[in-house]
């Protein structure tokens, strides 16, 4: 009862601001005058000042605390990967982008591993003891030596300095890119379980509005029609996803696409794919590569790039979304899905074969290869 007297005589403001474009843009009955207007309007005043919980920075904060030290590079991607799909497994309904962003950084993982083989090739090779009780670190130097000595032989030449510290320059734009992508979007997922939309509208800035703010807005509607209205409401809930995708794509990764060299768009093109082996039933799609969708030579020639923001979503709305969400509403009748997440979210996924595959094709473009 207190809440309701200090809410009726409470100081209405004006709508004006960046609360006041919250309210009209989430809240379009907000636009009306009178009592009733005034009431509504302390209540969502009191909603999202008063009970704010944290700052933009606080959430950023408490993402960045579930995560190893930066220093630790595959440590923490498998983290990030983890939180990802842990995401997707807990809110299915309606965390789709955080289920592909998992598949995302697990192959961003897998070019790391690779670069992890670059530095200490030598030191790899001669490893031969079996991983037991022994550290993450004396693990990888096995599993690395293992694929050195068993399933390919990188040629002599992408030892050559200069050559191989522009590759490693390249890779760590990428491991810039995996840690831009979750310091950006994490935060706000954690809000939106947490706070709700209002939680957001507070601490979503200009940048983030177009994309971000509104892909949780069309989730939030989406959530709130599973039961009366499932159909609309998938279909508001995936095209809020696609607006996720849409902020990684057009304001988090352009930098660091921008900063890699001629040769490593070349790189990064070849290994741009998204492999769900594992996630997928008999029978759907369960890869999507860029370079398969441009064409070899196109991307061994640059005339086609993933680093050209237009190349990009090009394959990702012709060849990853439709392998995504098929693969995605397969989960409803099938496991896949979710036991492959399980294995991300509890750090079990192996290495092996997609370091092998991914430095089989590096072997084979111009300046790495014989």
């Amino acid at each position: 009862m207190s809440i309701t007297i200090n809410l009726l005589h409470a100081p209405i403001p004006p709508l004006t601001g960046q609360v006041g474009q919250a309210a009209r843009r989430n809240y379009p009955w907000f636009a009306g005058v009178g009592f009733f207007e005034s009431f509504r309007w302390a209540i969502f005043q009191h909603n999202i000042t008063g009970q704010m919980l944290r700052s933009k920075d606080e959430w950023k904060a408490e993402a960045e605390s579930m995560l190893p030290p930066r220093e630790k590079i595959i440590q923490r991607n498998r983290a990030i990967t983890a939180h990802y799909a842990r995401l997707y497994l807990d809110h299915h309904e309606i965390f789709k982008w955080a289920g592909m962003a998992a598949f995302a950084s697990s192959q961003v993982g897998i070019a790391l591993a690779f670069v992890e083989l670059l530095q200490s090739p030598g030191k790899m090779i001669q490893k031969r003891e079996v991983p037991g009780q022994q550290d993450f670190g004396s693990y990888l130097g096995h599993l690395a030596g293992e694929v050195v000595r068993s399933l390919f032989s990188l040629p002599v030449s992408i030892y050559d300095a200069a050559v191989r510290q522009a590759l490693l320059n390249d890779l760590e734009e990428v491991r810039n890119g995996n840690n831009n992508i979750y310091n950006d979007i994490a935060w706000a997922h954690e809000a939106y379980l947490e706070g709700g939309l209002e939680e957001l509208a507070v601490n979503t800035d200009e940048r983030e509005k177009e994309f971000m703010l509104e892909g949780f807005r069309m989730i939030d509607e989406g959530k709130q029609l599973l039961d009366s209205d499932p159909v609309r409401a998938r279909a508001l809930i995936r095209e809020g996803n696609v607006n996720l995708l849409r902020h990684e794509q057009v304001n988090t990764l352009p930098p660091v696409f921008e900063a890699i060299s001629p040769l490593g768009r070349i790189v990064v093109s070849f290994g741009s794919e998204l492999n769900f082996a594992g996630a997928a039933p008999a029978g759907l799609p369960d890869r999507a590569s860029f370079a398969e969708h441009a064409g070899y030579v196109e991307v061994l020639s640059g005339m086609r790039s993933v680093t050209n923001s237009e190349h990009r979503w090009q394959w990702i709305e012709a060849q990853v979304l439709p392998v995504w969400n098929a693969i995605d509403r397969s989960s409803q009748d099938s496991h896949h899905l979710a036991a492959c997440l399980g294995e991300m979210a509890d750090g079990k996924t192996s290495m092996l074969q997609p370091i092998a595959r991914f430095a089989s094709t590096m072997s084979f473009l111009p300046g790495i290869g014989r």
